[in-house]
C-alpha cells in the first residue's frame, strides 16, 4: 500500500500541523503529498503551503453534492494517496469519494458522542449540565457517509477539570488531537 497521504481540512489547519511536524521529526510513517480545503483563505493552506506541499481549493458551492465529491474523488485521485486524512473536514463524504479512497476522520468526541459539528461545544455544555464527566477525541475510518460512526483506531479520554472554561477544556481536546491524529494515522498506514 502507499504511503502517500493527502489531508482535507477546512479550517486553520492545526490538526494538519501535527502531521507536518510529525512528519518533519520523522514520527510519520508516511509522507504528506497534498492538502485539499473547500475554503479559500484558510490557515490549512497557510500551513501547507509553508511546508512545501501541494494544495488545491475545491468550493463547494460550484457543484451539487454529488458532483462535488465526483470533482473531489477525481482531484485526490492526482496524487495517488495511500490514505485520505481528514482533518477539521466539514463535509460528509459519499460512497463514490469513499470507494475509492481509504479515509479516515479526525473527531472531537469520543465514539457515539456528539457526532457532527460543535462536538467541543455540546460536550461542554453537557459537563456543565452534570450529564458527561469526560469527553474526548477518536479517530476512525470512514466507510460510508455516516457522521462520526465508523470503525474506531484509536480513542482517547479527555477530562473535564474544576474550573473549566469552554476555552481551556478546548484547549485540552486539541492538545490530544494533535496527538491521536499522528497515532492513529500511523496505524491506519500499516493496516
Amino acid at each position: 500500500m502507499s504511503r502517500r497521504v493527502v489531508v482535507l481540512a477546512s479550517g486553520e489547519g492545526t490538526n494538519l500541523q501535527a502531521l507536518i511536524d510529525a512528519e518533519a521529526s520523522d514520527r510519520l510513517k508516511g509522507r504528506l503529498v497534498a492538502v485539499v480545503t473547500d475554503r479559500l483563505g484558510v490557515g490549512a493552506l497557510d500551513r501547507a503551503a509553508a511546508a512545501g506541499l501541494e494544495t488545491a481549493v475545491l468550493l463547494p458551492e460550484d457543484h451539487d453534492r454529488m458532483s462535488y465529491d465526483a470533482a473531489l474523488a477525481h482531484l485526490v485521485d492526482e496524487f495517488r494517496p495511500g490514505l485520505v486524512v481528514l482533518a477539521g473536514w466539514r463535509r460528509i463524504l459519499s460512497p463514490f469519494f469513499l470507494d475509492r479512497h481509504r479515509t479516515i476522520n479526525l473527531h472531537p468526541a469520543l465514539p457515539g458522542a456528539f457526532p457532527g459539528l460543535g462536538a467541543i461545544e455540546r460536550a461542554f455544555d453537557a459537563w456543565r449540565r452534570d450529564e458527561i464527566e469526560t469527553s474526548g477525541v477518536m479517530v476512525h475510518w470512514v466507510p460510508d457517509a455516516g457522521v462520526d460512526d465508523g470503525p474506531v483506531i484509536e480513542e482517547r479520554a479527555v477530562g473535564f477539570e474544576p474550573g473549566d472554561t469552554l476555552d481551556s477544556f478546548e484547549a485540552r481536546i486539541h492538545a490530544a488531537e494533535h496527538e491521536v491524529i499522528v497515532s492513529a494515522t500511523n496505524t491506519a498506514l500499516d493496516s
